[in-house]
């Protein structure tokens, strides 16, 4: 089929490799604009429009892909399927039923739970075990398409959201490929999802990761792993002796038990340096002082001295 392909994060790019690699002919990307990056604002294409380059595949950059124009063009390439992944803006009417097969969405959980844009942050924060990738036909409302496909994986104990979101994108690919030779033949099932199961994973904003220390360990430790690597699971240490504030990202960190006496507020590091939480304490394994590399707890704790009773507070909104 020929295939006209919309996306612009890392997340398709196992996508794009096992399209690239089939039988069917992928004639054109559409991806976001170049964004200014690094100290010079230099345009930084997206990951996909880097992939179109060393593929020589034709691709368009738009802010907005709803326009006369850009549908013009693609409609030009005589498109069967579009295929829309990690794209970052809302596809209308006219360019779904452009194509005869219509068009199909990769995304990051078992819908209907999780639908939005941090479906795999979601999935870590709110502590289930297992996830996957489901494909879907595009729907007026986000992500309540019908299910064409679904590949489910455990989640690790100690996952980080960048692991399973690498993990994911690459259980994305064969199942995509299935699913297209399904349209393909005509074998391809439409599922209609139970719409009252559906639950939200609305995109990420940096305060999400300003954590308190008053809600149980182990909550703490899974919005640890998937808020990694961004926005981060970040809180002020303050040290007790010098009141010197740092903020900082913590990155790894493991649930140990402990009591939490009535007068030790949250926050506090006890005598094994420990977090004590609303419920347990956290024992931190890793961690990024701001404009510092990411580093071991105990070098840390040796660079400042650091000592019970210092302190973790939560980041002031």
């Amino acid at each position: 089929m020929r295939i006209v392909y919309l996306g612009s994060g890392e997340f398709g790019i196992e996508c794009l490799d096992a399209l690239c690699s089939s039988e069917h002919n992928l004639k054109l990307i559409v991806t976001q604009p170049a964004n200014p990056a690094g100290r010079g604002r230099k345009p930084n294409p997206t990951p996909v429009a880097q992939w179109a380059d060393v593929h020589k595949i034709p691709f368009v950059e738009t802010d907005n892909v709803n326009t006369p124009d850009v549908i013009e063009t693609m409609a030009g390439y005589k498109p069967d399927l579009i295929v829309v992944i990690a794209f970052g803006q809302k596809i209308g009417s006219d360019l779904i039923n452009l194509p005869p097969k219509g068009a199909i969405n990769v995304h990051g959980s078992l819908l209907p739970k999780y639908r939005g844009a941090a479906p795999i942050n979601r999935a870590i924060i709110e502590g289930e075990t297992k996830t996957g990738i489901s494909i879907i036909t595009l729907a007026e409302k986000m992500d309540a398409g019908q299910v064409l496909g679904q590949a489910e994986t455990d989640i690790g104990s100690d996952e980080t959201a960048d692991q399973l979101h690498d993990r994911l994108a690459q259980i994305a690919g064969p199942l995509l490929l299935k699913t297209i030779n399904q349209i393909a033949d005509g074998t391809v099932v439409y599922a209609e999802q139970d719409h009252s199961k559906a639950t939200l994973a609305p995109k990420l904003k940096k305060t999400d990761g300003f954590i308190d220390f008053a809600e149980p360990a182990e909550a703490l430790a899974r919005k640890i792993r998937g808020l990694w690597p961004w926005p981060g699971a970040s809180a002020n240490y303050v040290s007790k002796k010098t009141g010197k504030s740092t903020r900082a990202i913590i990155v790894a960190a493991e649930v140990v038990k402990a009591a939490s006496p009535a007068d030790v507020s949250a926050g506090i590091l006890d005598e094994n340096l420990n977090v004590i939480c609303g419920q347990n304490a956290l024992k931190i394994k890793k961690i990024k002082p701001a404009g510092s590399p990411l580093m071991d707890f105990k070098a840390f704790v040796n660079g400042r001295k650091t000592q019970p009773g210092d302190l973790f507070m939560q980041v002031s909104t």
